[in-house]
This record gives structure tokens, C-alpha cells and sequence, in this order.
């Protein structure tokens, strides 16, 4: 698989930081790391990347589907991830690849495939 900038959405600071070792150590690059509804939004916007991952759930329990959305709009793919309690995707984003936690190494590798595969 060749070189990608990922985005990761992620309101966890220290999942974060394990998503951004996890790419690195894949030989990709972060594009950057957003952690609300209002910066994710923002990065689509003005952030350079091959895939975003995008947290179900963000600050004050938001649901994350609005970024998904702009993604699609933007023509650029995704993938979501989660843990815990899963509110179902929108049936526009439910053929979307998913990475549930707790995230491996192995798991991120197959779900960078997939999603960068997907477009």
C-alpha cells in the first residue's frame, strides 16, 4: 500500500495518540488529529488527506454523521470507529468500512486497506 495522509477524528486524546502511532508505524502520515463536530467539519474543509477516521461519537455525545456527510459531499472517503454503544449509521454511510475498539494494530492495517481501497 503506498504512503497516505490520514485524518483522525477523535475526541480521546490518548486514543488519539495510539490511532496516530498505529498510522505512523504503517508508514503513513496524519494529516491531522480534530476532536469535535466543529472541527472535524472545519478539516474537510481545509485539510489534505487520502482518508479520514471518524469517532461515532464525539464531545457531549454528538454524533459525528454531519462530517460524514461533508466527506461524501467532498467525494472523500472514510471510515468510521467506535466503541461501546454503536448508534446505527445513517443508511447513506452503512456500507462505510468500521473499526471497532479496542483498536490493534493489525485491525487499523485492515481498515486502512479497506477504506482507501473503498474509493
Amino acid at each position: 500500500m503506498t504512503k497516505a495522509r490520514i485524518l483522525i477524528v477523535e475526541d480521546e486524546a490518548l486514543i488519539a495518540m495510539m490511532l496516530e502511532d498505529f498510522v505512523e508505524t504503517l508508514g503513513h502520515e496524519v494529516a491531522g488529529i480534530v476532536d469535535s463536530l466543529e472541527a472535524g467539519l472545519a478539516a474537510v474543509a481545509d485539510i489534505d488527506f487520502d482518508l479520514a477516521m471518524l469517532d461515532v461519537n464525539l464531545r457531549e455525545r454528538k454524533a459525528s454523521w454531519p462530517i460524514a456527510d461533508a466527506l461524501d459531499e467532498a467525494g472523500k472517503p472514510f471510515l468510521f470507529t467506535s466503541g461501546g454503544d454503536l448508534e446505527k449509521p445513517p443508511e447513506r454511510h452503512r456500507s462505510r468500512p468500521f473499526l471497532a475498539k479496542p483498536f490493534t494494530l493489525e485491525g487499523v492495517r485492515a481498515a486502512l486497506e479497506t477504506g482507501l481501497q473503498t474509493e
